[in-house]
């Protein structure tokens, strides 16, 4: 499943087809009636006559204007291309297929398709567009522009997309409101309808004699709830709500969109941020810092109640985020290399001296969710049997360890794990040298550097060089600027970087970009790491052809373990909430969705709380 809301994810598939046939209408298939709902195993939550989503509130009030951070820059308008960086919020623009539910783990109800039609071997799947559904300059939403729309993306769209969508064998144009795409493979990637229907839907009339390729900053024209109003190019953007949006009153939309406006604006340091949210230049931030969480906040508005500090539990996955190793390197080749790297990481002794105890050990790609190998002890079942197929090309500890991070006793003193680290380092064939260095055969010092896009995670990273210098590794910490930094990782021009792998309670299409071979050197791939492992892409394939949600939890389990034990990354931590704090003029709906905290889409301005906030601010803020 994509799961990085309205930006690109990567994603690879097997050999990449040829550019999908755009067949004539009379090819279209009939099929089933149309729904109005569709989930990746089971039935919707949400019956056809369901009125609104249970975490909206229908009677929240439209109106206010709301000011959000973003961080770094921006210079395109046009977050389909790899060229660029997106502005934040362009994705309340357009409109998708289907929107999915915060509260089901993948399910998608009808937007702009108001009904969808799948038959029971999943081979293809037939979309019939809302007749009501209208750009922004009032034209109407037609098949074309679907049609239009996956042909752009995939041609010359984000090297993503042609991946992503690489099973689509064709799509063809059934009138002016119905489109039928066609699967490769007769229907085993059982996720490819709902991978169609999180598709964006882009106005062909709009792109014709526009250099799709390119970036821009010209503000292009969508079907979705928001349109820019104006911006300041690398240091604002405003949105506003579009008063006669065509799908204001469907019920996946009833009680959502509520703000008039929404203006980000760019902060290159969070912790000048900080003091300008204290000081009242926007009205929220989701605080990433353990530091800033615990420190920062306790200011004479929130003790007058005017700004509240909040953490929202959560039931996603909380990824896996920790130290990539570029493994294209020679010098990361060996796995043995890798895991002693790993043993010089101190978490116990950063979390509670850096990081105020706030956060827990990451020790599986799938955290906080059942698809993790964590939760399942040793391997059993069809999760035995399928790495049981694999034996001997996967590393043997999958069958006789659960996986755990190096521990310390938080105190700093970590001379068990370099120990550990030395011997493995040793097999590897790297010595100490007289200059202390670690060396190999050829008289190679060990040396790499570690690429940061962000400041704060300097004080992540020193302790572990300090770390590593006990090995004899120097590990030296460069931060660059955004554009600079997302040039080299598109190009994996880079020994190590900081990077998290977002991961949805249904995995699918996208594990082909994070981990399968052919995408190990597509430039603005996923497969950051490099990783060529037949045996990983077979489990890949395995997870994106799972039939059935359990037979999916035990695919996704045993990739996860093949991952861990092949020591890619340092594991970092998580938290499992979301850590809110805003000024008090929000209103909020009662029931919270277990995989969303809501922000910006079910909320409002609380007219009484608005009132007193500018009252207190008015006096003095006293």
């Amino acid at each position: 499943m994509f799961n990085r809301t309205r930006t690109l994810a990567l994603a690879l598939a097997a050999p990449l087809l040829a550019a999908p046939v755009f067949a004539p209408a009379a090819a279209a298939p009939a099929g089933p009636a149309p729904v109005h709902g569709f989930a990746m195993h089971g039935a919707p939550k949400y019956g056809p006559d369901f009125a609104h989503f249970d975490y909206a509130n229908p009677g929240a009030p439209k109106g206010g204007a709301v000011v959000a951070e973003a961080s770094r820059t921006y210079d395109s308008l046009n977050p389909f291309i790899l060229k660029g960086l997106a502005a934040a919020g362009i994705g309340l623009v357009y409109d998708t297929l289907m929107t999915p539910s915060a509260d089901e783990p993948f399910t998608y109800y009808g937007l702009v398709a108001e009904g969808i039609e799948v038959p029971e071997d999943r081979s293809w799947v037939a979309f019939r567009l809302d007749p009501r559904a209208r750009w922004h300059d009032g034209k109407p939403i037609v098949a074309d522009d679907v049609a239009w729309t996956f042909e752009t993306l995939v041609e010359v769209g984000h090297p993503f997309y042609r991946s992503y969508y690489a099973d689509v064998e064709s799509v063809e144009k059934d009138g002016d409101r119905r489109v039928v795409f066609r699967f490769a493979g007769g229907g085993a990637n059982r996720e490819l309808p709902l991978i169609v229907a999180q598709m964006v839907v882009l106005p062909k009339h709009y792109w014709e004699g526009r250099d799709f390729a390119a970036t821009t900053l010209e503000p292009p024209v969508g079907s979705g709830p928001y349109r820019i109003s104006g911006l300041e190019a690398g240091r604002s953007i405003s949105y506003e709500r579009v008063r006669d949006y065509w799908a204001a009153d469907l019920p996946v939309n009833r009680g959502r969109w509520n703000f008039d406006s929404i203006r980000y604006e760019y902060y290159r340091d969070r912790d000048v941020a900080t003091e300008a949210f204290k000081s009242g230049a926007f009205d929220l931030r989701q605080e990433n810092s353990a530091k800033r969480w615990a420190t920062a906040f306790e200011f004479p508005a929130r003790e007058a109640g005017m700004a509240v500090k909040l953490e929202i539990p959560h039931e996603n996955s909380t990824h896996m985020q920790g130290f990539v190793f570029n493994a294209r390197k020679p010098l990361f080749r060996d796995p043995r290399v890798r895991r002693a790297l790993t043993g010089a990481f101190d978490f116990e002794w950063t979390n509670e001296t850096v990081m105020y105890g706030a956060y827990t050990r990451t020790e599986s790609y799938f955290s906080n969710t059942e698809l993790s190998s964590r939760r399942a002890g040793l391997p059993s079942g069809e999760e035995l049997d399928i790495l049981e197929g694999l034996r001997g090309r996967i590393p043997e500890e999958v069958f006789t360890t659960v996986y755990e991070a190096p521990e310390t006793d938080g105190s700093g003193n970590i001379r068990r794990n370099l120990r550990a680290a030395f011997a493995l380092l040793g097999e590897a064939g790297w010595r100490v040298g007289e200059d202390r260095k670690l060396r190999n055969a050829a008289g190679e010092a060990f040396a790499f550097e570690l690429l940061l896009a962000q400041p704060s995670m300097e004080k992540i990273a020193l302790p572990f060089k300090d770390n590593l210098e006990r090995l004899g590794v120097d590990m030296s910490v460069r931060t660059v600027d955004p554009a600079q930094y997302q040039s080299r990782v598109d190009n994996f021009d880079f020994d190590m970087i900081v990077n998290t792998f977002g991961q949805s309670l249904s995995p699918g299409n996208e594990q082909r970009n994070y981990w399968h071979s052919e995408r190990a050197d597509t430039p603005g791939s996923g497969n950051l790491i490099g990783v060529r492992d037949p045996a990983v892409d077979e489990l890949v394939e395995l997870v994106i052809a799972a039939p059935s949600r359990e037979s999916l939890v035990a695919r996704t389990r045993a990739l996860d373990r093949v991952l861990l034990w092949s020591h890619y990354v340092v594991p970092h931590f998580h938290s499992r909430a979301a850590r809110l704090v805003f000024w008090n003029r929000f209103g909020r709906p009662e029931t919270v969705a277990r995989h969303s905290h809501g922000y910006p889409s079910t909320w409002w301005i609380d007219p009484e709380k608005d009132a007193a906030l500018a009252r207190w601010r008015e006096g003095g803020g006293d």
